[in-house]
């Protein structure tokens, strides 16, 4: 599915409408997002759920198993209604990894409704339909393989009535990934979009020790303030066909950064190209990557400083080949100028523009590679950084879950981020293992395999 769907088109549809109307003739958010029956839900004593008991195993659905139990003052209780799948979740137990106790409950994100909330006062409420970004794989409770999860609230989205279950289970994971890629590692201040979080600033004003050890380079030292991306600024995405590269290309474009996306043409050029949401500036085809690295080179000289690869080592270390370490055209050799770049593919098919030279000046600017599944294995060379995505930053600091959510919320609402293209929905529990297995033979591609877990 090319294009903007049903849901979408009537999004903008009232967002253009409301630039002509008054502030008050609007409805809140909290107005849109109000359940219609304030009833409580009641939760039972025990569910079923799928557990892993060895690596390399498939998942058993097990009956009489307790339903997790709140602990804290921010947790909430969600009834699962729809489970996204994640590549995460067959490459673990094939490959042994991300496995912190057997037997293990699996699955990263899931929608469905409020069930219960803590003491604590909550912008949830009993009924409300959310989607559920659990980004904290070792504590079972948070687990989508299971009728009933706990969540945090500031890990937890509100759905506009727009948008379905079954499309709210698609988007979290991924969003988070990206607004951390681009917000953390490359310093992008989403501010001028809808109130977007600046998370470079929010991550310096709390105490450093509340951030983890392992992830606290990354958040603090990661990229110097003058070399932030900003409105303008290139950003190279390898592997364009996941929902990650999907999530971060719309919230790229929405602060003004242009992307080159590397992909599989043949699969996915046709598709791209011709998508109003996801229609990348330069898109290049991954079938060789010399030749990839190449057209990135030729037709935009020293103009890429960033880099995100979404598929592995491999094309993590191609792309950093496409990677310029300073925007300067200065720094360039002389011929570049003159040398007719490889033949590439703009948006509209029209061929690309070299851009014209850069102005000199003093200052050179670090390239830098965010890996999103695997970085180069040597070090980075000179004038160059590699990135990895700190996602533990969205459960375990509460000032950038709740950042995340409440901008993540406003963006549905408005219709400016769109979930991923749902490729097919399986139902029930019992349908996971297959669900994967097709994952695992790459039958799943361009989108989102989901599972229906309850109505």
């Amino acid at each position: 599915m090319s294009g903007l769907s049903f849901f979408r088109r009537m999004s903008l549809h009232r967002l253009r409408k409301s630039s002509t109307s008054s502030h008050t003739d609007q409805p809140s958010p909290v107005d849109i997002l109000a359940p219609v029956d304030d009833e409580p839900l009641s939760a039972p004593e025990t569910q079923t759920v799928l557990l892993l008991h060895a690596a390399k195993q498939p998942y058993q659905l097990t009956d009489s198993y307790p339903v997790p139990q709140l602990q804290g003052d921010r947790e909430v209780l969600v009834r699962v209604q729809a489970i996204g799948l994640n590549p995460i979740d067959w490459k673990a137990p094939d490959f042994n990894f991300a496995l912190p106790e057997l037997p293990y409950i699996s699955g990263r994100e899931l929608a469905g409704e409020v069930v219960q909330t803590s003491t604590r006062p909550s912008r949830l409420r009993s009924r409300d339909k959310v989607l559920v970004i659990s980004t904290d794989y070792r504590d079972l409770r948070k687990a989508a393989y299971q009728e009933y999860v706990v969540a945090f609230d500031y890990n937890i989205v509100r759905l506009p009535p727009s948008l379905s279950v079954e499309e709210g289970s698609t988007l979290g994971v991924a969003f988070v990934a990206a607004a951390l890629a681009l917000g953390v590692c490359m310093g992008v201040d989403f501010s001028g979009a809808l109130d977007g979080p600046d998370l470079f600033s929010l991550i310096r004003q709390v105490d450093p020790e509340a951030v983890a050890s392992d992830i606290r380079s990354e958040c603090l030292d990661g990229i110097q303030s003058h070399e932030r991306a900003k409105a303008g600024d290139w950003l190279a995405i390898w592997g364009g066909s996941s929902t990650s590269a999907n999530l971060t290309i719309q919230l790229a474009r929405l602060v003004g950064i242009k992307t080159v996306v590397v992909v599989d043409k043949a699969k996915h050029g046709l598709r791209l190209a011709n998508h109003t949401v996801l229609r990348p500036d330069l898109l290049v085809d991954s079938h060789s990557p010399e030749r990839a690295v190449a057209i990135i080179r030729g037709n935009l000289p020293g103009q890429v400083r960033f880099g995100i690869d979404t598929r592995g080592r491999d094309t993590a270390t191609s792309l950093l080949q496409a990677l310029s370490p300073s925007n300067l055209a200065s720094t360039l050799p002389t011929s570049s100028a003159t040398t007719k770049p490889p033949t590439a593919t703009t948006s509209d098919g029209s061929p690309p523009v070299t851009p014209p030279a850069t102005p000199h000046a003093s200052t050179l600017l670090s390239a830098h590679l965010i890996g999103l599944t695997g970085l180069p294995k040597p070090p980075p060379p000179e004038g160059t950084l590699f990135h990895t995505v700190p996602i533990k930053l969205f459960h375990e600091l509460p000032a950038v879950g709740d950042a995340l959510a409440a901008w993540l919320e406003r963006l549905l609402i408005r219709g400016l981020v769109a979930p991923p293209e749902i490729i097919d929905v399986e139902h029930g529990l019992a349908s996971v293992n297959g669900a994967l297995d097709r994952m695992r033979k790459g039958e799943i591609s361009g989108g989102k395999l989901v599972v229906k877990v309850a109505a």
